[in-house]
């Protein structure tokens, strides 16, 4: 494994300072004594530390960058939720003085781009996403002391020290079960991820606990499934044979919109003979007639938190505030 590039931090352990010494050695070394400011150079020296320009630039809030690994969109999916978020965190950076450097790697290796960034001192920070998926940048990011936040929480590690945002997927599934409940509906199904998906079986709780709470039975009624049109499609079709439900809640657009073909295939029709709701409120369930009804997620403010938590990472000194864990909305449309 490659070297990481030394820190601040690494600087700042070496010569017996705090972080904030080191930084006033390479951006104000008249406020130190001769003697502190000497051993800082020499751990410097030592290690071969070189400042990060835009890093030394904040003082006087000039633009610097945050890198963001950006995937293309899966095929077959109706996932669209980077392509909003994105926008929102360019929009929210710029207001703050930040620039978002997009980058790609290797599909298979889910820490291509990082490292070339990193010793490059192309950016000041990073932001990192797919955190249910135990990808393992948080963990090498912050072996490197690197900063970064996240959008998600710390599923493997509950008790890591980074700053993250994310979203309420229980409550959101709650939301919408509820919804359906208040409706009359007596057998809601849900379509969802795999176990092994932090986050599905997250929003899976939402579904349970609504149903729970009103003393309705969950069995029979739930299916783990990949996040596929064609899974939703053959999921919806055993659950209509075989449990009956007058409604489907889904933990993705991709697999509400499967369900939708089957009611087609079937000629049942969305909203009033089967109600079905999705999430993630993509661009397809706004236009899908008669349109899906969907938790929407408030990625503007999303990217607004993750902003906030960065310029406290890359404040002088360095803050690091709580996780934010953010309520979704349901934008109810003609299929509930």
């Amino acid at each position: 494994m490659p070297t990481a590039p030394p820190t601040l931090a690494d600087v700042a352990e070496l010569a017996g300072v705090s972080r904030q010494t080191v930084s006033n050695a390479v951006n104000n070394p008249d406020l130190l004594r001769a003697d502190t400011l000497s051993r800082v150079q020499e751990a410097i020296d030592a290690l071969g530390y070189s400042p990060n320009r835009a890093a030394r630039n904040l003082r006087t809030r000039a633009s610097h960058l945050i890198g963001l690994r950006i995937n293309p969109a899966q095929e077959g999916t109706a996932n669209a939720l980077m392509d909003r978020f994105v926008h929102s965190l360019v929009e929210s950076s710029r207001e703050a003085g930040y620039h978002v450097l997009l980058f790609t790697g290797d599909h298979e290796d889910p820490l291509a781009g990082y490292d070339d960034l990193l010793r490059s001192t192309a950016v000041d920070a990073f932001v990192i996403t797919d955190t249910y998926l135990g990808n393992p940048q948080a963990a090498w990011l912050e072996q490197r002391r690197a900063p970064f936040v996240a959008f998600g929480r710390p599923w493997e590690s509950p008790d890591s020290p980074h700053p993250w945002v994310d979203v309420d997927g229980a409550t959101g599934s709650e939301l919408a079960t509820d919804h359906l409940l208040d409706k009359g509906h007596q057998r809601v199904a849900w379509i969802g991820w795999r176990k092994d998906s932090r986050i599905g079986e997250d929003r899976r709780s939402g579904w349970s606990r609504a149903l729970k709470a009103r003393g309705l039975s969950t069995t029979g009624l739930a299916s783990r499934v990949e996040d596929t049109v064609a899974s939703g499609r053959e999921a919806s079709a055993v659950l209509l044979d075989e449990a009956q439900p007058s409604a489907f809640v889904c933990a993705s657009d991709t697999l509400a919109m499967g369900v939708l073909h089957t009611l087609a295939d079937r000629g049942l029709r969305p909203g009033q003979d089967i109600s079905v709701v999705g999430f993630d409120d993509s661009q397809v369930a706004q236009v899908v007639p008669p349109g899906l009804t969907s938790v929407r997620l408030p990625l503007e403010e999303v990217a607004i938190q993750v902003v906030k938590a960065l310029e406290g990472l890359l404040g002088h000194p360095p803050t690091v505030g709580p996780g934010v864990l953010l309520t979704p909305s349901l934008a109810v449309r003609g299929t509930s």
